[in-house]
């Protein structure tokens, strides 16, 4: 059967967060069946775990932010995908502050961590989610679905008219069943506009944020001295954030997630709808590995145990 992953060992990572600029040391940990990926705060008097589930969300702007009565950790999702990505179903990830770690401003440098730690598989059977009819969510022109599909498959298109921006690919379709996660997507960082900067931090947010850990504009260019890594970084970052979002159904997905303009508010809206109709969703396992669909097999590759 496709059997549970979590960590062989431990491993940790210091950086700042994006949004509070604190420092913080992160630690991965590995963790039993069943566990899903558990944040814990351990800088508080008495040390909080908040599962990183879709109902969990809190706040999204800019972000998504799980939230356990008045503790709260944010920044969540380029570290949910990774563990997509990776194909990680049960680890602890222990904080000693109120944010994941930015780091490159992509989910590569968590990838890599998870690679450094090693994976296991557990005894215990893989559990997906498999979506049997269409759910949307919209919000003005902004919108979100997802589709039945026999695997893993995002299309993403954005509209900005910033002139690199509108340069670059306005639409992207990945399908795991042919494309790496590691080479195509992890590596793309977030990105913001030098115009936004001051509004962001009176309302304390960005204050980690700088050129060397998210890909930043003014009104005619990219400021980054490395330029781009891909020439369509930014729809490329905007499918890595929704793989971390959609990570927060607490299981990979056998889907079709298509998005315009759509952003963490949207996608946890698409998410909470999912689960509020019992028709639309049903978990599923596969007792050999031949009988999962490409898209699955394909992620799964990543990082072999």
């Amino acid at each position: 059967m496709l059997k549970q992953r979590t960590l062989k060992s431990l491993v940790k990572a210091t950086g700042v967060g994006l949004h509070t600029g604190q420092k913080v040391v992160m630690t991965l940990r590995p963790a039993q069946p069943g566990t899903g990926i558990v944040f814990r705060r351990l800088d508080l008097p008495s040390p909080v775990a908040i599962a990183a589930r879709a109902d969990a969300v809190g706040e999204t702007r800019l972000c998504s932010c799980l939230v356990a009565g008045e503790v709260k950790v944010y920044t969540v999702e380029h570290l949910m995908s990774a563990m997509a990505g990776l194909g990680v179903d049960n680890a602890y990830v222990d904080l000693d502050g109120p944010e994941v770690p930015i780091m490159d401003g992509s989910a590569a440098p968590f990838a890599l961590l998870i690679k450094q730690a090693g994976l296991e598989e557990q005894d215990a059977a893989k559990r997906f989610l498999k979506v049997n009819k269409r759910i949307e969510a919209r919000d003005g022109d902004k919108w979100a679905a997802l589709e039945p599909y026999d695997g893993f498959k995002l299309t993403f298109s954005i509209v900005y008219t910033h002139p690199v921006i509108a340069r670059s690919n306005s639409t992207l379709t990945v399908d795991f069943a042919q494309t790496s996660y590691l080479s195509e997507v992890a590596r793309a960082r977030t990105y913001g506009f030098m115009q936004d900067v001051e509004d962001l931090r009176e309302s304390g947010l960005a204050l980690g944020g700088g050129l060397d850990n998210a890909v930043v504009l003014d009104e005619f260019r990219v400021l980054n001295a490395e330029g781009l890594r891909f020439a369509d970084e930014f729809i490329r970052h905007k499918v890595l954030d929704a793989i971390g979002d959609l990570y927060l159904l607490g299981s990979p997905l056998l889907a079709a997630f298509s998005a315009h303009k759509s952003g963490h508010a949207l996608n946890n809206r698409l998410l909470l709808a999912l689960l509020a109709d019992p028709s639309a969703v049903e978990a599923v396992t596969f007792d050999r590995a031949e009988e999962a669909p490409a898209g699955v097999l394909g992620m799964l590759r990543q990082l072999q145990v």
